[in-house]
């Protein structure tokens, strides 16, 4: 079960190298804009993927409703920064490699196509208070997030 919403998110610092060399962090947010956190299993698999390309797609709705997108894996930055550039993802992508923020947000899964611990799909809202809004771990990695739900969270943020 992820964490539910009302809890005050659990605050990190990730490393990312896209779009360059920075550090992820999430309370750098606070008191600015409401954040979206995209936890997915693992780069260049087909899911992940359409996700985050049809998340960069459309991510001027994001930006509309004062929110920021974070995708958050278990990969090593080095592996986002390939993936992005080959499909051209425009969000910030954070690497969990250690997996301290998925289990922080308690969405662990476990031995994934049995290779080992990833992240699972999950999607929070999260408030310029740092309070979690929205909280959503899909049944399967296979199925996505409810954007709708997300965005109308987002709109009564506003």
């Amino acid at each position: 079960m992820a964490i539910p919403v009302g809890s005050k998110a659990p605050d990190f610092t990730l490393k990312s190298k896209t779009p360059a060399d920075l550090e992820v962090k999430l309370s750098n947010n606070f008191g600015k804009k409401n954040t979206v956190l995209l936890f997915f299993p693992l780069a260049f698999t087909g899911v992940c993927t359409a996700e985050m390309c049809d998340i960069t797609s459309g991510l001027g709705a994001y930006s509309s409703l004062n929110a920021d997108v974070i995708g958050i894996s278990v990969d090593s930055p080095f592996a986002q920064a390939a993936w992005a550039q080959k499909e051209k993802i425009g969000i910030t992508l954070a690497s969990d490699l250690n997996k301290t923020v998925t289990q922080a947000y308690d969405v662990l899964f476990p031995m994934l196509a049995g290779i080992g611990d990833t992240s699972a799909r999950a999607a929070f809202v999260i408030d310029k208070q740092g309070v979690v809004q929205y909280s959503e771990k899909t049944a399967t990695p296979k199925e996505l997030p409810s954007f709708d739900a997300i965005k109308a969270t987002l709109a009564k943020l506003q």
